[in-house]
């Protein structure tokens, strides 16, 4: 069966399309979980499992274990689910060899195989691949995760607008496991079809609305001065709002792609958005900073992020806080 994409899985599974081996691994650890539920879920009814569902841990088992169970016959159901989780952690996970090359039709192995992915070019994967499901679990780029949590919502039933996605891709990062269970939160006091908006993230998650690292870019690109420092002061009294390494890498980020902007010969709304990456409602926002920044300006900004990093790992200072050195790295964007 090879390789599949989590769409295809899923799909699959709905329609009751299953294999005797799925094989989960890789950085990004939520699809795993997902699969791993969803089958969970549609394979087997709710009395089915109390018999026919085994959840078995890399830890505190072995390969002799994980096969005994696999070999298991179902009761009065169609399929036995045996699901290894932490797979990584079990010993000789390629042991399973014997059990790959001659599975038991009427049982579901699944094994999850977290934080880092298998060899693929070893006889292992190989041969899952000639019988059932091998998926990869990638981290996204930092530059997907907007279209991510859009794409996201909108699967749900919801909407949500440009300035809120970016709210919570600067906020939370890349871990999506971490944005599903925040962007649960809002979900739970909206109806379906409902539109997520700044106010809310702002009630439900906590993320300030006005005082969040979306805002402190916007106020630096705008070189509106007093706004960036307000907001640099309220991340110096609240350090979780705005950590400083994600602040410096939003920044970072930002400040690159200006660089780009400058150098695009066609700057067209269409050519621009995806030059750089990003939603054309953003287009504007780079327009108006290229007219407060050169590329000379941008580079020395750039070289400033970077000293920055550093210092806020100890490198070159010893004594001085996040807070001060990101108010302190404010002045010198903006002069």
């Amino acid at each position: 069966m090879a390789v599949k994409t989590f769409e295809e899985i899923i799909r699959d599974i709905r329609n009751k399309v299953v294999y005797p081996v799925y094989f989960l691994m890789g950085e990004e650890t939520f699809y795993i979980d997902v699969i791993a539920d969803y089958l969970e879920e549609k394979v087997l009814s709710e009395t089915e499992r109390e018999f026919n569902l085994t959840i078995m841990y890399g830890r505190d088992t072995d390969v002799h274990g994980v096969m005994s169970s696999a070999k298991r016959y179902p009761m009065m159901a169609d399929y036995h689910l045996v699901i290894l989780k932490e797979a990584q952690s079990m010993r000789d996970v390629e042991g399973l060899l014997p059990y790959i090359l001659n599975p038991l039709s009427s049982t579901i192995l699944v094994v999850c195989y977290k934080y880092k992915s298998f060899d693929r070019r070893k006889k292992f994967i190989r041969e899952i691949e000639k019988t059932g499901v091998v998926f990869e679990g990638k981290k996204l780029y930092d530059n997907q995760v907007p279209a991510w949590i859009s794409d996201y919502v909108k699967r749900k039933g919801y909407r949500i607008g440009p300035r809120a996605v970016q709210m919570l891709a600067d906020h939370l990062g890349a871990d999506m496991g971490k944005i599903v269970n925040e962007i649960s939160k809002v979900f739970i006091s909206l109806s379906k079809g409902g539109e997520i908006t700044p106010v809310q993230i702002e009630e439900n998650i906590g993320i300030s609305k006005d005082f969040n690292i979306f805002e402190f870019q916007q106020a630096l690109a705008e070189k509106n001065g007093m706004k960036a420092y307000q907001i640099a002061h309220y991340f110096a009294e609240n350090p979780k709002s705005g950590p400083m390494p994600l602040t410096v890498g939003v920044l970072y980020h930002f400040f690159s792609r200006l660089l780009i902007y400058h150098s695009l010969a066609d700057k067209s709304r269409r050519s621009v958005a995806s030059a750089l990456s990003v939603s054309d409602f953003f287009v504007d926002q780079y327009k108006r900073a290229a007219n407060n920044y050169s590329p000379e300006k941008l580079i020395r900004i750039i070289g400033l992020l970077r000293e920055y990093d550093n210092k806020s790992k100890g490198i070159g200072n010893a004594t001085t806080s996040d807070g001060e050195l990101l108010k302190e790295m404010s002045y010198k964007i903006l002069n």
